[in-house]
């Protein structure tokens, strides 16, 4: 599998002013040259780690989900990643090696490997190898369901989970599910979402799921809201409830890109959760 992996860096001096960026009241479009150095993080209790935060719950806007693109150096990691108790991971894995402990089980994880961690489960991350460990890290705030147990932990990967093509797409347009879509433990879904040349979405997706999209390989057309966007591995984009979108897969070769998106659960009346 090929996976985008951000080069971090400066653009040279000498370069025009001329990205594609852009903030609207629906969406918010981030081109993979604005992956710079200077627009890097740091986490507590992560060493030899900086990050990309292209994702975070913002009132009024994109509420249920942060989304990180990870850099961890050789020998770096964290053996406390996150303080929040409450809080679910997904992480897909795109270049490098690591070793992840889940529940005191140790694997051994390298591009396409996906792990899910449900929320009050211990975990670690140690890279390994000669080159950085990446991956994305996308956190929820889990919303219990009553009389349904909450999902267990588990690692799997983008080679060993089929695509399930769109019926009526001629196997030009799938989705690499990594849970079951019925299995109503899970409160949201990441996927991997794949087109072959000429593949579309042949109608404008209006709905109340909101969406991180980050182009893990190819290029297209996608429609947010009323702007056509050419869009390439590398581009993240941003997506509020309701915004309309479409697809045309331009390119000459796959368009992929790993999607989230909340699901299974009532409507918020009494705010958002806590």
């Amino acid at each position: 599998m090929n996976y985008h992996l951000p080069p971090g860096g400066l653009p040279p001096q000498t370069a025009l002013m001329t990205g594609r960026a852009v903030f609207t009241e629906a969406y918010a479009f981030i081109p993979r040259g604005c992956f710079s150095d200077i627009v890097t993080s740091h986490l507590p209790g992560w060493a030899q780690t900086r990050l990309w935060l292209i994702a975070r719950p913002m009132s009024g806007f994109s509420e249920t989900f942060s989304q990180y693109v990870m850099e961890v150096a050789p020998g770096g990691g964290s053996d406390m990643p996150d303080a929040d108790e409450g809080a679910q991971h997904w992480l897909f894995f795109t270049g490098g090696k690591a070793t992840l402990t889940v529940d005191e089980v140790t694997t051994e994880v390298s591009a396409g490997s996906y792990a899910y961690i449900p929320p009050g489960t211990a975990w670690r991350l140690r890279a390994e190898g000669q080159d950085p460990t990446r991956f994305h890290w996308i956190r929820k705030l889990y919303e219990p369901a009553p009389g349904i147990a909450a999902p267990k932990p588990f690692i799997t990967s983008d080679q060993e989970t089929p695509i399930r093509w769109m019926p009526d797409t001629q196997d030009r347009w799938g989705t690499t599910r990594f849970v079951d879509p019925q299995d109503l433990s899970h409160d949201a879904h990441v996927n991997i979402v794949t087109f072959e040349p000429g593949g579309v979405i042949p109608f404008e997706e209006t709905h109340v799921m909101e969406h991180g999209l980050y182009v893990l390989e190819g290029k297209a057309v996608y429609k947010l809201n009323r702007d056509w966007v050419e869009v390439e591995a590398g581009d993240f984009m941003w997506l509020r409830a309701y915004c309309p979108q479409a697809c045309y897969a331009a390119g000459p070769g796959r368009f992929r890109y790993l999607l989230y998106k909340d699901v299974n659960r009532h409507a918020k009346l009494r705010g958002v959760l806590r």
